[in-house]
């Protein structure tokens, strides 16, 4: 059974996640709905959900209508902003982070092993 993507939505909402990733690894997702670049990055992360760790939190973050989300999110954990860009955090800090052709649901499989 695949994971679910949580949308980040709000200022509390990534704070909440922030606090998280002290629990558990939670990972960050940027996607832009404009960016066919995107799409198929998203279809990556959907493809690794389906067998995801479920020990792991899966956040979405839409540019397009959570753009102080996403600037947030690259001010606070220090990493650039890119969109598509999967951020993987732990303990509040950035652990992992990929953009474009780089997320493929291999690389989030690896990265998230190497946690282990």
């Amino acid at each position: 059974m695949g994971e679910r993507l949580n949308e980040l939505e709000s200022v509390e909402d990534f704070t909440l996640a922030l606090e998280e990733s002290a629990k558990r690894p939670v990972l960050l997702f940027k996607h832009s709905v404009t960016c066919s670049i995107s799409v198929r990055a998203f279809d990556q992360l959907q493809s690794y959900l389906e067998q995801a760790d479920s020990r792991l939190s899966y956040n979405l973050i839409t540019v397009q209508t959570a753009r102080d989300i996403s600037d947030l999110a690259a001010s606070t954990l220090r990493v650039t902003h890119e969109s598509p860009q999967a951020i993987l955090v732990r303990n509040g800090r950035e652990v992992w982070n990929a953009s474009h052709f780089d997320i493929t649901r291999s690389a989030l499989d690896e990265a998230i092993r190497c946690l282990e």
